[in-house]
C-alpha cells in the first residue's frame, strides 16, 4: 500500500465521521489561538511574571497596548466563529447568517473584557493575598504569583467566567480545560466564585458549573463540589452546592447537591461526604457524619 492510498483513507474518514475544524468562520475556534490569547491576558494581569519581557516605565504603555490590540483582534475573531457555529446548530443550516452582526457582538464582548481587566486584577490581588496569608510556607506574594497552581487556576477562571456570563460559547471551556490539564484543578467557567479565594495545593479539585462560592473560602487538594445526579435533564438546574463566606474545606472532602448549603464559618473535615446543608460555624468530621 503506497502513501497516497494511506492519505486517501484519512481524508475519507474526514468525510465519513466529520470532527474536522477547518480554518473558516463557520467552524469552531482554534484551540491554539485561544490558549495564546489566554497567555496574553495572563500577562496583562501579571506583567513581567508570566513571560520573559523587559518592562520599564518607558515601554510599559507600548507593551500593554500591543497586547490589548492583539487580544481584541484575535479574541473577536474566535468569538465570532463560536457565535456563527452556535446559531447554525440551532437553526437550519441553509439559513443565512449575518457575519457582520456576529462580528459586532464578538467585538463588544472583547472590548468589555479589556474594560473588566482592572476589576479582575483587583480580585486577583485579593486571591494572591489570601494564598500568602493562608499558607505558612508562602514567603511572598511574588512567590505565590510565580509558582502556585491554585492562583493560576483562579486567574484563568476569572477570565473564563467573564466570557461565560457574557454569552460566549466554547471558548471559556477551552480555557478552563487547558488550565485543568496544566494544574489538575477543574473549575467549570460557570461557577460563581467570590473574593479572596484560596486553593491550597489544588491537585484533584473539582468545582461544578452551578456552584456558588462566597468570600474568604479556602479549599485543599482533592475537594469535589459536585452534583448528586448527572442526568442530562438536570442541565438547566442548580446541581452543585453553595459555599458561604469564611468556609474551610479540607483535603478529600466531597460536597454534593444543588440544595446543599455550607453556611458561613463552617469547617468541613478531610475525606468527608456531605449531601445536606450545614449550619453556620459547624465543624464536620468523619465522626460527625
Amino acid at each position: 500500500m503506497n502513501i497516497d492510498m494511506l492519505i486517501d483513507g484519512i481524508l475519507d474518514s474526514y468525510d465519513r465521521y466529520g470532527l474536522i475544524n477547518r480554518n473558516d468562520s463557520e467552524n469552531f475556534p482554534n484551540r491554539q489561538n485561544v490558549i495564546s490569547l489566554l497567555k496574553d491576558l495572563q500577562s496583562l494581569i501579571f506583567p513581567g511574571f508570566t513571560e520573559a519581557e523587559y518592562i520599564d516605565p518607558i515601554n510599559i504603555r507600548y507593551l500593554t497596548g500591543q497586547k490589548v490590540n492583539n487580544v481584541i483582534v484575535k479574541l473577536t475573531q474566535e468569538i465570532q466563529k463560536t457565535l456563527i457555529y452556535t446559531i447554525k446548530t440551532k437553526k437550519s443550516g441553509s439559513q443565512n447568517i449575518e457575519n457582520s452582526h456576529c462580528y459586532k457582538l464578538a467585538e463588544k464582548v472583547s472590548l468589555a473584557l479589556i474594560e473588566e481587566l482592572p476589576e479582575i486584577r483587583r480580585k486577583v490581588q485579593l486571591d494572591t493575598k489570601a494564598a500568602f496569608n493562608g499558607d505558612p510556607a508562602a514567603q511572598s506574594n511574588e512567590e505565590v504569583i510565580l509558582s502556585y497552581p491554585g492562583l493560576e487556576a483562579i486567574v484563568v477562571h476569572r477570565i473564563a467566567y467573564f466570557l461565560f456570563t457574557n454569552g460566549v460559547p466554547i471558548i471559556p471551556r477551552i480555557m478552563s480545560e487547558y488550565i485543568h490539564g496544566k494544574t489538575g484543578i477543574d473549575i467549570h467557567p460557570g461557577a460563581s466564585i467570590g473574593e479572596s479565594f484560596f486553593i491550597d495545593h489544588g491537585t484533584g479539585v473539582v468545582i461544578g458549573e452551578t456552584c456558588i462560592i462566597g468570600n474568604n473560602v479556602k479549599i485543599y487538594q482533592g475537594v469535589t463540589l459536585g452534583a448528586l445526579s448527572v442526568k442530562k435533564e438536570f442541565q438547566n438546574k442548580k446541581r452543585h452546592p453553595t459555599i458561604q463566606d469564611n468556609v474551610t474545606i479540607y483535603a478529600g472532602a466531597t460536597i454534593l447537591g444543588g440544595d446543599t448549603i455550607i453556611e458561613e464559618g463552617c469547617t468541613i473535615g478531610g475525606n468527608t461526604w456531605v449531601t445536606h446543608s450545614v449550619s453556620r460555624k459547624t465543624i464536620i468530621t468523619q465522626d460527625s457524619e
